[in-house]
């Protein structure tokens, strides 16, 4: 994780194992209270990595609760994002003094099935990339990270199509919110992506 790793950016992650569901706090647990057990489990070893982090910022471990657009709520002064996929939970945090906005997915390095494809690219995504299967998984990932990075920003539910990714240059366009995002990608097991906005960068 080092590489998606910055100044002031802290991400973790964390196999998810049996009894992260118990990591939950009360008011955690309500959002969670008609999900399967997996999901909470995953939300749990979601939680543990970023309270971790939150400690190593020296914020106390509190409850981070979901807004009513789904969002985890974070401490004052503090701007981050979770994910999980089947066996790994991932987090980032940094302060807002650092960074405007944060987003962070994982997705299994596995192809993109076939019929995904056109629905998550754009024609000039496919045009530059030339469409391997895993590079269109990669796509995947970073509009996730770029739609939980923006969706704080301005609350907008964002389609695959609002969203156009430059991962040679390391872009991320939302067309709808003139947001423009900075993107980092770290292929091992897993595919995780970051998007970003910095304190000091100016929105286009």
């Amino acid at each position: 994780m080092r590489s998606l790793s910055g100044p002031g950016l802290l991400i973790g992650r964390r196999p998810i194992c049996a009894g992260d569901e118990e990591a939950l706090l009360p008011s955690e647990a309500v959002s969670y209270s008609n999900s399967v057990n997996a999901v909470r489990r995953q939300s749990g070893a979601a939680r543990i990595v970023a309270r971790s982090l939150l400690q190593e910022m020296g914020h106390p471990c509190g409850a981070i609760n979901r807004s009513v657009g789904g969002a985890p709520t974070w401490p004052k002064g503090i701007v981050g994002s979770l994910a999980h996929d089947r066996e790994t939970a991932v987090a980032a945090v940094s302060s807002t003094s650092r960074y405007l906005a944060l987003g962070i997915d994982i997705e299994p390095a596995e192809p993109l099935p076939e019929d995904l494809i056109d629905i998550v690219t754009t024609d000039g995504e496919r045009s530059r990339l030339g469409m391997s299967r895993l590079y269109a998984r990669c796509l995947f990932v970073l509009k996730e990270a770029v739609y939980k990075a923006s969706f704080p920003l301005n609350g907008l539910f964002l389609d695959f199509c609002d969203v156009e990714i430059d991962i040679e240059n390391g872009i991320g366009v939302v067309s709808r919110a003139c947001h423009q995002f900075n993107l980092k990608c770290e292929i091992g097991k897993d595919i995780v992506g970051i998007a970003y906005i910095e304190a000091r960068a100016d929105r286009v």
